[in-house]
């Protein structure tokens, strides 16, 4: 007999149900079934799709307030767009690299735990990359751009492990 968890997950190795339907279904029958491969592809579109938002947001706080305020409209664009950034890698975690069915709440709830650990170097790392690209002349224009994705990478790195060992852990 399994337990609850094991019936609820998708072996890695199996191949996707043929007739399975959505989103992922496609990519599912296309692409190599290794866990690592597909958390790079969700980690590469998640990470381009929340830098596109938290970058509208920088554009759009850049207009209705000063230069001289960009490390706060760099805070404010991530405190805006990282719980979006993060439901939608949640939403690709759990059905593309990971494979888990049920638990919507209880992995949505500790994806969010994974990344407020990470929440609060945004807020130190932000600024202050902020400050340091504005004080090249040549980075000072795209300063709050060029935070944003060492935050970025910096995220990435941690994570994987996080994900694959709590938020999604079998």
């Amino acid at each position: 007999m399994t337990s609850p968890t094991e019936q609820q997950l998708i072996p890695d190795g199996d191949a996707p149900d043929p007739r399975a339907n959505g989103p992922f279904a496609a990519m599912r029958r296309v692409l190599p079934s290794g866990e690592v491969i597909r958390f790079l592809l969700v980690g590469g579109f998640n990470t381009a799709f929340s830098l596109v938002l938290y970058s509208a947001l920088v554009i759009v706080f850049g207009h209705l307030l000063p230069h001289s305020v960009k490390p706060l409209i760099a805070d404010i664009a991530f405190v805006l767009s990282t719980p979006v950034g993060i439901t939608v890698a949640f939403l690709c975690y759990k059905h593309f690299v990971f494979r888990t069915h049920g638990n919507y709440l209880k992995e949505w709830l500790r994806c969010f735990a994974v990344y407020s650990v990470s929440f609060p170097m945004g807020l130190v790392i932000l600024p202050t990359a902020t400050h340091l690209f504005q004080r090249v002349a040549l980075t000072r224009l795209y300063a709050p751009f060029l935070a944003g994705i060492v935050n970025s990478i910096v995220i990435a790195c941690y994570s994987y492990f996080a994900h694959k060992k709590f938020s999604f852990k079998r």
